[in-house]
């Protein structure tokens, strides 16, 4: 029998206790996913070092067991606003707090603690690859000409590969995406005033760890290094000095909006981004442009960046 790797369902739901199955389904919990991969038996294989009097393997056991899987999901919202994306989920599990205000907005802000995780189910043409307890990272990019994405790498507790009917998706939630244009992303500011973007990430850089102990396994997220890396149109040092600003370590706000519709539109906002020195200049069609970094720098503490859906 022929097994197609091109027939996939993506099912992600939040877990009310840690590591327990939350039983997601294609009705009410599908991703609409693109470039999905998975690794789904991670860990380590332990040498049994036996001395014996013929040469040859050992036998392993294999420990520390879990599984990886990334994807990459369209940013959209839900088409209303005050309602929840249905890739909630999976940003929640990524050490973020979701925020409804009924009619008005969803606001996404970095956690410190009380991390939330997902159930993660991933069925290729009748093999179900289960993820318990999972915890992950995230990437936020935005691109001229490009799809504005969510790329997410999420690492779950292990569960055996069973066999399961290929679930029936509902991606009715799903929104079509708006393209990176001077239409569809009418807002990129630094500082207040607005410049030419070409590429933009904000990379939550967290720190997922699986602890296997007697007694406790669990994925943590144990750090958080979030980055800013975009590419912009030079201008006169007069407008913006990157140099400056990295020597002084100034810290100036970057503003992001994405989406002209009620219901879909995303707004990034970095109250205090530091610049970090920059190391190269580029050209693309003959017009100089800088690579930049930023750092989204804690005030009070996670808030160094807030996306809000409205």
């Amino acid at each position: 029998m022929t097994l197609y790797f091109r027939k996939k369902v993506l099912l992600a739901k939040i877990e009310s206790v840690y590591g327990t199955d939350a039983t997601p389904t294609g009705a009410a919990n599908a991703i609409l996913a693109s470039e999905i991969s998975i690794r789904p038996m991670e860990g380590s294989d332990l040498d049994r070092g036996h001395d014996t009097p013929y040469l040859g393997a050992n036998a392993t056991i294999p420990v520390d067991v879990h599984a990886v899987i990334s994807f990459r999901v369209e940013l959209a919202g839900s088409g209303t606003a005050g309602t929840a994306p249905a890739w909630g989920p999976v940003l929640r599990a990524c050490g973020v707090a979701e925020t409804v205000t009924a009619l008005t907005d969803v606001v996404y802000n970095p956690i410190s603690g009380s991390f939330e995780s997902a159930t993660i189910y991933l069925n290729i043409d009748g093999t179900l690859y289960a993820l318990l307890g999972a915890r992950g990272d995230c990437k936020l990019t935005v691109n001229a000409s490009g799809i504005p994405q969510l790329e997410f790498t999420m690492t779950g507790l292990w569960v055996k590969p069973v066999a399961a009917a290929l679930p029936s998706p509902d991606y009715s939630a799903f929104l079509k995406p708006l393209a990176g244009t001077k239409a569809n992303t009418p807002t990129f500011t630094i500082d207040g005033d607005p410049y030419v973007l070409r590429n933009f990430q904000l990379g939550f850089g967290n720190d997922v760890q699986g602890r296997f102990l007697i007694g406790e396994e669990e994925i943590v997220i144990v750090d958080r290094s979030d980055m800013i890396e975009m590419q912009i149109k030079a201008v006169p040092l007069a407008t913006l000095d990157p140099f400056a600003l990295a020597r002084d370590q100034t810290a100036v706000p970057v503003q992001l909006v994405h989406g002209t519709s009620a219901g879909n539109i995303a707004t990034l906002d970095v109250p205090d981004a530091l610049m970090q020195r920059p190391t190269g200049i580029t050209e693309a069609q003959g017009i100089k442009e800088w690579p930049l970094r930023m750092v989204p720098l804690p005030g009070a503490g996670n808030d160094q960046w807030t996306l809000t859906l409205t």
